[in-house]
């Protein structure tokens, strides 16, 4: 009878060690926890289970009777967080699952389940993650921090974060970003912790607030000589700016830059603009003597928000015509060419029409075309690209020059001696006229004094007289 008991002992307490567990469950606050607790099939009857957390008490009780008692900690307006998969009770199951956990449900669990003299209980630690933000849309240029948390904090875990699925490395601790708000930082932010065999996630957004158009300072904008150009100024929406004001920043003030005259063309969009986040400007013809650094600012709830930017220039280089063979060459010039690194030219020719139609595209900074080429002429457009696609374009009209053409020696000739004729006929009838001119003075000169004519015409007559006489005589 002694060994019997003594056996029985032995095996109880070999069972009850053997099913001992000890787990670990990561979730992120707000979401739903899963603390495991399945034991294998040892009777038809459903054992009695109980599930505790260590310093809070009895979270939920089953006893064999099928009674049912939760702690009272674990209702939330009325709703019942905790709950247990009645469906799965027969196969073993005796999981705990937790609705909307918080950080205070963080801690150390245990499920213990009574299979008559058989006693198996498990552990499972339940850490709660957690990312918070100092303030989810921060006005930009204020400092913001982004913080990771685990309760219970795991020692010896390592932390990583990401922004928008891309790897970033914090400046300071592993388990808090601290920066100045920029557009940047604008995502979503995940800290992932690892602790043994579990990982753990959790994420926040971040929106920072001011000029989202353009993102970031010093973007470039790009424009040709002689076209209109907008200077975006685009604050968040919802955002109402005070006193926008814009400016034109003087060359070599890198640190602390002088505002200068704005250009002639420049126009605000004043209080008429549809939007009021919108303080866009805009030159209507940009000159050459436009480029450079621009400032738009305006005050954000007491705070001046600024964004820069550079505005790049273009223009087409034409050479002097060749004199021999009326060949150029275009050149693809800008005020900047940081963001360039490749160029390429389209030539665009237009029908009587209006039709549109595009040559090959050749590549390079400049071109070398024939003027006296009668498929040259038209409009010849340089592109120029950056690392992320197309920066603008420029573009260069170029017209046929007629007096170096092959095409036109017949038409030349027939002008040149249309020209001589004329210029023969004149002279013709230029010496006819002074002939006639001539004649009239000698009869002027001769007949100038009448009463002398009478007599020379009277002396004649006479003599004709005398003449006929003698001859009938």
């Amino acid at each position: 009878m002694l060994l019997g008991y003594f056996l029985f002992g032995v095996m109880t307490f070999h069972l009850s060690g053997a099913q001992s567990e000890v787990s670990e469950v990561f979730a992120e606050a707000g979401s739903q926890a899963v603390l495991p607790c399945k034991c294998s099939r040892l009777s038809a009857r459903i054992p009695a289970i109980i599930w505790r957390k260590a310093g809070k008490g009895t979270v939920w009780r089953k006893e064999k009777s099928g009674l049912e008692f939760w702690g009272s900690d674990w209702f939330s307006k009325g709703n019942q967080r905790v709950r247990w998969p009645h469906n799965q009770l027969e196969s073993g199951d005796f999981s705990l699952q937790i609705n909307n956990v918080r950080e205070e449900d963080g801690g150390v669990y245990s499920c213990r389940v009574e299979h008559g003299v058989l006693v198996i209980e498990k552990t499972v630690t339940l850490r709660i993650t957690k990312v918070s933000v100092s303030s989810p849309a921060p006005i930009w240029g204020n400092d913001v921090s982004i913080t990771c948390s685990v309760t219970p904090w795991p020692q010896g875990a390592l932390v990583r974060w990401t922004l928008n699925d891309s790897p970033f490395e914090p400046r300071t601790i592993q388990t808090a970003v601290r920066e100045k708000a920029t557009g940047r930082l604008t995502g979503t932010w995940t800290c992932v912790v690892a602790y043994k065999d579990q990982e753990g996630r959790a994420s926040a957004t971040l929106s920072v607030k001011g000029v989202i158009h353009p993102p970031d300072d010093d973007a470039r904008v790009y424009a040709a000589v002689g076209s209109a150009v907008t200077l975006p100024c685009v604050f968040s929406p919802g955002l109402i700016p005070s006193d926008p004001l814009w400016e034109k920043l003087k060359p070599g003030y890198l640190y602390k830059p002088a505002p200068g005259p704005l250009p002639a063309s420049f126009s605000a969009s004043g209080p008429l603009s549809a939007l009021a986040s919108d303080q866009s400007a805009r030159l209507n013809e940009v000159a050459l003597e436009d480029e450079g650094r621009y400032r738009c600012s305006a005050t954000i709830e007491g705070q001046r928000v600024t964004r820069n930017m550079q505005l790049v220039v273009a223009k087409v280089h034409s050479s002097t015509p060749s004199q021999n063979t009326g060949s150029v060459t275009l050149t693809c010039q800008l005020t900047d060419t940081v963001e360039v690194t490749k160029y390429e030219w389209v030539h665009v020719i237009y029908d009587l029409n209006g039709s549109r139609s595009v040559g090959p595209i050749l590549e390079g900074k400049s071109l070398s075309i024939s003027t006296t080429d009668e498929g040259n002429r038209g409009e010849w457009a340089c592109r120029f690209y950056g690392k992320d696609g197309l920066l603008g374009n420029v573009t260069h009209h170029v017209q046929q020059m007629s007096g170096l053409s092959g095409e036109k020696p017949v038409s030349v000739s027939h002008n040149t001696a249309a020209a001589v004729g004329l210029s023969f006929l004149l002279l013709v009838m230029l010496l006819i006229l002074a002939q006639i001119y001539k004649n009239h003075r000698r009869r002027k000169g001769i007949f100038q004094y009448p009463a002398l004519e009478t007599i020379v015409h009277t002396v004649s007559n006479e003599r004709e007289e005398r003449e006929r006489n003698t001859v009938k005589k």
